[in-house]
């Protein structure tokens, strides 16, 4: 059993695939050629922004974008502990310290209520993350970044195809960062990312950070890193954008049924609000003996993930480089119960039923 089914969605799009990897392989434009224009247009209109600007990683999208902000040493940015280890690195990596806050025990992201406390005059952004394929609250997130005239940087690695209020993931606040690693909702086969906004100075920051800080050729207003997405990362994600909405509509029915399965069993299943929609980048439960549970499933040949045993302010890179505000009671309680299922669009009802039934008897 797989745990993110890669292979039957290249079946899918395979003969698509081919045919622009090969127009690729003719023209020979393989940095930042016709497919990245095409790509970055085409999710620029999905996530409802002016621009974006594709780059080499979910974790470049998080740094240039740190750097398009000119945050650096001295200055601090408040994120959630939450997360996986590129959220806080990216802050650590220009200088900055990460302020970590608690997060909401029912969505699992960063907790809107936390951040006034958390405020410095050294604060120059926040930095909230959209878990598991949901998004943060950002409306009450960017009405007190306001308040403090304060940027967000949305890390929408797991959630890029989710909707908040009737808009997309990506499209929510000043920065939008996403992730093409291969198993994301969207992803390439290799690594990609990208970021999205609607103010052009930053937009145009970001293609010259992207591209060691060139302004014209062999001309450097600034200094940047080799980040530019590759050509045919661009194209593999071309060939994908073809079928996604109908992979996000699989992801959120297959979703659905895992909870409505659940309903009764003894765990915690994942909570999506009304006025949102999940991608479910990962199906995520609580359960009060996660080593047993998944004792269990692996026994029986079910795979399943801990997404995240340690959270941020505990890891070693980071001691002595971050802050933490108030208590993470939440976050360190949720690090030894949670755990994911196998989740993707080509999940049928059979092998879901299997996973349910061992699930339940090992609760």
């Amino acid at each position: 059993m797989q745990f993110i089914d890669l292979k039957t969605q290249q079946l899918r799009i395979r003969d698509d695939l081919e045919r622009r990897i090969t127009a690729l392989l003719d023209h020979g434009q393989y940095i930042l050629g016709p497919e990245v224009t095409e790509m970055e247009e085409r999710l620029a209109e999905y996530a409802g922004v002016a621009h974006c600007v594709s780059v080499a990683s979910g974790t470049d999208a998080l740094l240039l974008a740190l750097m398009a902000l000119e945050i650096g040493p001295g200055d601090e940015v408040i994120t959630t502990p939450f997360s996986f280890i590129a959220t806080a690195e990216v802050i650590g990596l220009v200088g900055a310290t990460p302020v970590f806050v608690d997060i909401d025990p029912v969505t699992y992201n960063l907790d809107p209520s936390n951040l006034a406390a958390a405020i410095t005059e050294r604060t120059r952004a926040i930095m909230p993350v959209g878990l598991f394929g949901l998004c943060a609250d950002m409306d009450s997130i960017n009405e007190i970044a306001d308040e403090h005239g304060l940027p967000v940087i949305e890390d929408a690695a797991q959630s890029f195809g989710a909707t908040y209020k009737g808009r997309r993931s990506c499209g929510l606040s000043t920065i939008g960062c996403t992730s093409f690693f291969p198993a994301k909702p969207l992803g390439c086969y290799g690594d990609g990312g990208a970021c999205f906004t609607n103010d052009e100075t930053i937009a145009t920051r970001l293609r010259e950070l992207r591209n060691h800080g060139q302004d014209a050729p062999y001309h450097h207003a600034r200094l940047g890193i080799n980040g530019r997405m590759d050509g045919i990362q661009a194209a593999v994600i071309l060939a994908k954008l073809a079928i996604f909405d109908e992979e996000v509509e699989d992801r959120a029915r297959i979703g659905a049924r895992y909870s409505a399965l659940l309903a009764d069993a003894d765990c915690v299943t994942p909570y999506v609000p009304s006025d949102y929609t999940s991608v479910y980048a990962q199906y995520t439960l609580q359960v009060d003996d996660r080593g047993r549970v998944r004792e269990a499933l692996q026994q029986a040949g079910i795979p399943t993930a801990v997404y995240y045993p340690i959270t941020l302010d505990q890891q070693p890179a980071l001691a002595g480089r971050s802050r933490v505000s108030g208590s993470l009671a939440v976050a360190h309680g949720l690090q030894d119960r949670v755990f994911s299922l196998p989740m993707h669009p080509y999940l049928d009802e059979e092998t879901q039923d299997r996973i349910v039934a061992v699930l339940r008897q090992a609760l």
